[in-house]
């Protein structure tokens, strides 16, 4: 009987052990407020190495970081509540949007600009440009080089000629592109990305934070086609990353289309035409990691793709590693930066963290 009582012990000792760690479920989401880590090394990370990514994050003009692990936040630190400007990841969050609209027949991704009667103010669309596809819209590849809203100096200076590359032969980031698929998907489902994106996909992902009413487009003479910028939160930006990592199902509700999830994060170009961007390739609105390449300083696993926003705004999501992270800079300084490099090295020293 002694005997059975000492294997007993070591039996709950053993299931404590094991316990401390506690393994990736694939089915942990966040309910009213995100669930935090009492210690990371529950979750099996160091808190001493992810000290030290934060020291580093701290030289930078990091404004915020959130880390999410399997569904759980195991560090997050700064303005993770205050909502700045997302820049070019409002692109991520709209393909997000065309998923669902396609699934639902709203959207035909074989129409042409022709066919949805889209065209831009003097120098107007050509008839071999109104041949672009939404589809290659979504990829960046529609050969469509008008002058366009909300673009940086860099992106202006990197534009191609008008008619220097017929649709779907060369990849371009392209505004014209991403701003044109907001007036077409506004046009064919008949609402505002902005009150879609809270009906469709806030709301039901619980976001904390978000508000229709906030957000406003950019309009000006350049272009018909307006931008839609988004501020948001670092917290709620990590439950869109989570979304994705979880290829488009909250909980018991698939928001997204699983397939349009795989699709939209796979690769149909190699961003090689500018030294900025020569890391990745490039889905449908989404940055993907490409043989090996996708931020640098540090090595990530295939599989892994990014919303990338100016001056240092990023959701990094990890299928392989079951983890989802956030970085945010209060670009409404534009003094304040964090560039793609300083970022792979924050990205590297957080995933050193984890312990193997």
């Amino acid at each position: 009987m002694q005997a059975l009582f000492v294997l007993l012990a070591l039996f709950a000792w053993a299931s404590q052990a094991n316990a401390k760690v506690k393994p990736a479920t694939n089915n942990e989401f966040p309910g009213k407020h995100w669930t935090q880590a009492t210690k990371p090394e529950d979750r099996g990370w160091s808190s001493e190495k992810l000290a030290a990514a934060k020291a580093y994050a701290d030289t930078l003009d990091t404004a915020a970081v959130v880390i999410v692990d399997d569904g759980v936040i195991v560090s997050q630190w700064g303005a993770t509540d205050t909502k700045f400007n997302v820049h070019s990841i409002r692109k991520s969050l709209l393909s997000a949007l065309y998923g669902i609209a396609v699934s639902k027949g709203q959207i035909d991704l074989s129409a042409t600009l022709d066919q949805l009667g889209i065209d831009d103010n003097e120098p107007s669309l050509t008839p071999v440009e109104k041949q672009a596809r939404v589809i290659d819209l979504l990829k960046a590849r529609s050969g469509i080089y008008h002058a366009a809203l909300y673009e940086t100096p860099a992106m202006k200076a990197e534009k191609p000629p008008r008619g220097s590359h017929p649709p779907r032969s060369f990849w371009s980031y392209n505004n014209w592109d991403f701003n044109a698929l907001g007036t077409i998907y506004e046009k064919q489902t008949h609402d505002t990305i902005y009150h879609a994106y809270d009906e469709q996909i806030a709301k039901r992902i619980g976001m904390e934070d978000y508000d229709p009413k906030e957000q406003e487009y950019v309009t000006g003479p350049d272009s018909i086609h307006r931008a839609y910028p988004f501020r948001m939160t670092a917290r709620d930006m990590a439950r869109f990353g989570l979304l994705y990592l979880r290829n488009g199902r909250w909980r018991d509700q698939q928001l997204i289309p699983a397939q349009w999830v795989r699709d939209s994060t796979t690769a149909y170009s190699i961003a090689d035409g500018n030294v900025r961007d020569n890391y990745s390739g490039y889905g449908y609105l989404w940055w993907v990691a490409v043989n090996g390449n996708h931020y640098p300083k540090v090595d990530v696993p295939d599989g892994s793709f990014s919303a990338w926003g100016a001056g240092g705004h990023f959701i990094a999501v990890m299928p392989a590693l079951n983890l989802v992270v956030v970085h945010r800079v209060n670009t409404d300084d534009p003094a304040k930066k964090v560039t793609l490099e300083q970022f792979g090295e924050l990205l590297r020293l957080i995933l050193a963290a984890r312990k193997p």
